[in-house]
């Protein structure tokens, strides 16, 4: 008889990752607007159907300005940008399934995610969508299983903190997205232009 323990898939928390420092953009994207609120929080709320519990990974110094309404979780592995906020996740809850989407994703939709929940394969280290834009799996928008924890630590180890790099060198499911528009990053003001025309229309 197989053990409840192997049985039992781990259940998901959501990421969403807005501690970055926005150099590019020239303002903070996680307090840019686009759908009414702080992108921050939409994106929490975008994420927390599929999730038993959301967090917000930030910078100790954003918790000034941070809404009770949602929870914080501030990088315990220091200045190294996501894989740190992924890091920090995997090492807060142990036992837990991480889907991690990043703050500069405004036309981040429902089905993106639930299709990414529905096709999620917890026997990979972790579940993705291939970036439309350049062929490589995109680790801002991906469902990291607890067995990631070890492989970001031995990335750590060697000195390379790129979560994309992980992705490419670990068993991962890789999908193809419905709506490649979905995945689209906004760095500048010129995405950030290119973003406002899709969602107009």
């Amino acid at each position: 008889m197989i053990s409840d323990e192997l049985n039992t898939i781990p259940r998901i928390n959501g990421l969403v990752l807005a501690g970055g420092k926005s150099v590019r953009m020239g303002k903070p994207k996680d307090l840019l607007q686009w759908h009414g609120k702080e992108q921050r929080y939409f994106a929490a709320d975008l994420v927390a159907p599929f999730c038993d519990e959301v967090f917000i990974s930030c910078r100790q110094d954003q918790l000034e300005n941070f809404d009770p309404d949602y929870k914080a979780l501030t990088d315990t592995f220091l200045n190294m940008g996501p894989f740190g906020g992924i890091l920090s996740a995997l090492r807060a809850q142990r036992d837990r399934a991480w889907l991690v989407v990043a703050c500069d994703l405004p036309l981040l939709d429902p089905k993106s995610l639930e299709f990414l929940v529905q096709s999620r394969n917890p026997e990979k280290a972790a579940t993705t969508y291939e970036s439309p834009f350049d062929g490589l799996p995109e680790p801002l928008i991906t469902i990291w299983e607890p067995k990631s924890y070890p492989l970001l630590l031995n990335f750590l180890g060697i000195g390379n903190t790129c979560p994309r790099k992980v992705l490419m060198n670990s068993d991962t499911l890789i999908l193809k997205p419905d709506n490649p528009d979905a995945l689209m990053n906004v760095n500048t003001p010129e995405d950030a232009e290119k973003a406002q025309r899709i969602l107009k229309n």
